[in-house]
């Protein structure tokens, strides 16, 4: 019988990847995204709810309006412009949302929980620690504890990407099938994919070390800027 679990899609590349690869591991009972006021959640909130579509999976979109209102980032609607640059550099400290991803797991796992099931499935990956400190390893498996001892289902969190970089899961969901022109990267949440904003250069970067074609449109592509040292 295979594990129930949840997946959190936030409609980017690497949680769609996770629910393709979770689909085909797992019995994925349903998928999570969270609207909490970012610049772009009303961009990739819809790709997520294409995705869990097209898989026949249940998919809820949580409201935390209080995040907008009351945190500071610049990826929220409340806060400042987008940086530009390499998503590695100083600078994108600016878009990281205090503790976004502990909450999220929190409320996950009593969703988990409440709907019998005894995982929670989120895509974080090898090179999400640079900046995110709410992403990194350490962080990751005190969730994971808090989790199980805090759930009579103990819950567990299954990270499938966590040693992979986002070339890699790039590569592994184009072999899964996934269409990537149906994810959203860019912070900027305009019409297209800006181009130049952190998680764009990610995005163009992945594709091109993965050798895969690049379906996104963008509004530019000027040279990907340099990994700081």
């Amino acid at each position: 019988m295979k594990k129930k679990v949840v997946v959190l899609v936030s409609g980017g590349m690497d949680s769609v990847a996770a629910l393709y690869l979770a689909k085909s591991n797992y019995e994925v009972i349903g998928a999570l995204s969270f609207n909490y006021g970012s610049k772009h959640n009303h961009k990739e909130i819809p790709m997520a709810e294409y995705h869990c579509a097209q898989l026949g999976i249940p998919h809820v979109t949580i409201h935390l309006d209080f995040i907008n209102k009351l945190f500071k980032s610049a990826l929220l609607q409340s806060g400042g412009d987008i940086p530009e640059g390499h998503y590695e550099e100083l600078s994108m400290k600016q878009t990281v949302v205090p503790f976004r991803n502990g909450i999220m797991l929190a409320v996950s796992g009593g969703f988990a929980e409440s709907h019998e099931a005894e995982g929670l499935v989120i895509a974080a990956h090898a090179g999400d620690h640079a900046i995110y400190p709410d992403c990194r390893e350490e962080f990751m498996r005190a969730m994971g504890d808090a989790l199980k001892f805090g759930t009579y289902a103990k819950v567990e969190l299954l990270r499938p990407f966590i040693r992979n970089t986002k070339a890699e899961i790039a590569k592994h969901g184009h072999e899964l099938g996934v269409d990537f022109s149906k994810t959203w990267s860019c912070y900027k949440g305009e019409d297209l994919h800006c181009g130049v904003c952190g998680t764009c250069v990610e995005r163009r970067e992945a594709f091109q070390l993965a050798g895969l074609e690049d379906p996104t449109p963008y509004s530019q592509t000027t040279p990907l800027p340099a990994k700081p040292a």
